[in-house]
């Protein structure tokens, strides 16, 4: 098995693809379209999953290697491979595509075939991000996804749909210039895009701080960090339920991985330096943006704020230089795409019966779709950290690692538990709660089998890391230990 090459197929086959349904006519063919982009996304993530059965925990090396030039004459090559930093990045990628493809089902009835087309190349291009090992290569896949998400937005996304993907856009694509002056000139002094080759060369203080802040540029928009965040809520607002979902589930994924990537391993002297910068960026999107989701009255832009208060946990546990630190940044990572996937999900079941977001038009919703309350709970909880959740788990880890590194920073990140709380059961308690105000709410039919199976699924994986995360940390390990070394070690000439 380990003799095929897992990764170009992992990333090409859902593009390749994703182009043959895209040429397909949708107006005569919307249920071949359907089920094609089903079938195509189903056989994408099967062809991950050989990656974590026949993936070595005890190496820190890279595995699946595939290396061939590629632009010889700059020295660029193909060069794809995982560690256990990146590998459930990937898995994770083809999972939300797939429960992605079934959740637009019936939903979408326009321009079927584009958009099925869209989350398939997506899927292949970020699965290209996290495989990347050559700095150009990186560079390609990385800028590559903002096409198909610019497109989800703006076509089938709400009123201001224009607005907001051009937003999206401008601000994730200017970041990314910066970064690609800081690849240039890595490339002029070592003659070599790899990244590997990277992480030895010996760079002056004031060179790597000139790079670090480049590389900030890129990431920070990409997590979104406080106060480059702003292109968020109204990304997730206006896109389709599908959009919302890989953008928080998978894309705010890139910009930390582009940190351990990077900035990290290649900058260590200046990202020690500059840590205590970053934990305090962090600890604002912990502390202000759950206060500023507790003040919202749409439910999508709720959930948009309480990601960017979720991701400022990751790149909290990064900048410690932990090992505990690093895994809770990366079970957070994995356990966010579950919750925040579903919570986004929860709310298009509700928008695609009432075309409402705002809360203040439910109320009393128990009452008529019991069994989507039951599952809506369990991510409302998870959303809040509860224990038994995956939400718990790598907020505790970090809340952990913190409270070794400072007192007073575990002390400011565990107020989140009590703000994350108040938001997401506010919000729950109002829209599930209390009488049925709204004639509306009172013909809502419960959720029918397609939504139950993506939902159940997404429960089942909150539930089952949120009980034994010993699977996903076992095979990250080794990895995050290694990664440690290399940014303890100096690099200064």
């Amino acid at each position: 098995m380990q003799s095929l090459p897992l990764l170009s197929l992992s990333i090409w086959f859902p593009i390749l693809f994703g182009i043959v349904v895209l040429a397909v006519d949708s107006d005569r063919h919307p249920s071949l379209i359907r089920y094609l982009s089903l079938i195509i996304a189903f056989v994408s993530f099967l062809m991950t999953l050989p990656l974590i059965l026949n993936f070595n925990a005890n190496t820190p090396v890279l595995q699946f290697i595939e290396r061939t030039s590629w632009i010889s004459r700059f020295n660029i090559q193909y060069f794809l491979g995982i560690d256990g930093i990146s590998l459930w990045l990937v898995v994770l990628t083809a999972l939300i595509t797939l429960i992605v493809v079934i959740g637009g089902w019936k939903i979408i009835t326009d321009h079927i075939s584009q958009y099925m087309a869209a989350f398939l190349i997506l899927s292949g291009l970020i699965i290209g991000v996290f495989s990347a090992q050559d700095g150009m290569l990186f560079y390609v896949f990385f800028e590559a996804t903002l096409i198909p998400m610019y497109l989800i937005i703006g076509i089938w996304g709400g009123q201001n749909r224009v607005y907001a993907a051009v937003k999206f856009f401008l601000y994730t694509l200017l970041g990314s210039l910066l970064m690609l002056v800081a690849l240039i000139y890595l490339y002029s002094i070592s003659n070599s895009f790899a990244l590997l080759d990277w992480y030895a060369i010996k760079i002056p203080m004031g060179i790597q701080i000139m790079l670090f802040i480049a590389f900030l540029m890129a990431f920070a928009v990409k997590v979104p960090m406080w106060p480059v965040h702003t292109w968020l809520p109204d990304a997730h607002v206006e896109a389709p339920t599908g959009g919302s979902v890989v953008l928080a589930a998978i894309m705010l994924k890139l910009g930390a991985y582009g940190f351990l990537r990077f900035s990290m391993p290649i900058t260590p002297d200046a990202s020690h330096y500059l840590s205590g910068f970053m934990i305090a960026l962090a600890l604002t999107a912990v502390v202000y943006i759950g206060f500023v989701a507790l003040v919202q009255t749409d439910m999508k832009k709720l959930v948009a704020y309480s990601s960017i208060a979720h991701m400022g946990f990751v790149i909290l546990g990064l900048f410690m230089f932990s090992e505990i630190g690093i895994e809770g940044s990366m079970v957070q990572m994995i356990s966010h795409g579950f919750v925040s996937g579903a919570m986004f999900l929860c709310i298009g079941v509700l928008y695609d019966r009432l075309h409402s977001r705002e809360i203040t038009d439910y109320g009393g919703v128990v009452n008529t779709m019991p069994k989507f309350a039951v599952l809506f709970m369990l991510f409302t909880m998870a959303n809040s950290g509860m224990p038994a959740t995956s939400g718990f788990i790598g907020e505790f880890l970090v809340i952990l690692g913190a409270v070794k590194f400072n007192f007073w920073v575990g002390l400011l990140a565990a107020t989140s538990l009590i703000t994350s709380a108040a938001y997401s059961l506010w919000m729950y308690k109002r829209v599930m709660f209390g009488p049925v105000v709204n004639d509306h709410v009172q013909m809502l039919a419960d959720i029918n089998k397609r939504e139950m199976l993506i939902l159940c699924i997404l429960a089942s994986l909150t539930l089952f890391m949120g009980m034994y995360p010993k699977p996903f940390t076992d095979l990250m390990h080794s990895s995050v230990v290694n990664f440690l070394t290399q940014v303890s070690q100096t690099k200064l000439p």
